[in-house]
């Protein structure tokens, strides 16, 4: 007897994100802005805060 076939789109096994702790406390990070920062709300300066801009972006063709 042989294993049932995965359901179509199943194929490809599930990655996890990498633990990405502070450098300060080493805590895991959640937030984007702290896990590129490698560091917590908590233990960075609000000088360290990194400016983000959101830009309005037509969807890739065919998706």
């Amino acid at each position: 007897m042989t294993s049932p076939e995965p359901l179509p789109g199943t194929e490809s096994a599930q990655t996890l994100r990498p633990r990405v702790t502070c450098r300060r406390c080493h805590r895991p990070l959640h937030d984007p802005e702290s896990r590129m920062l490698r560091l917590g709300p908590e233990c960075r300066d609000p000088a360290e805060r990194v400016a983000r801009f959101d830009v309005d972006q037509e969807p890739l063709p065919g998706v």
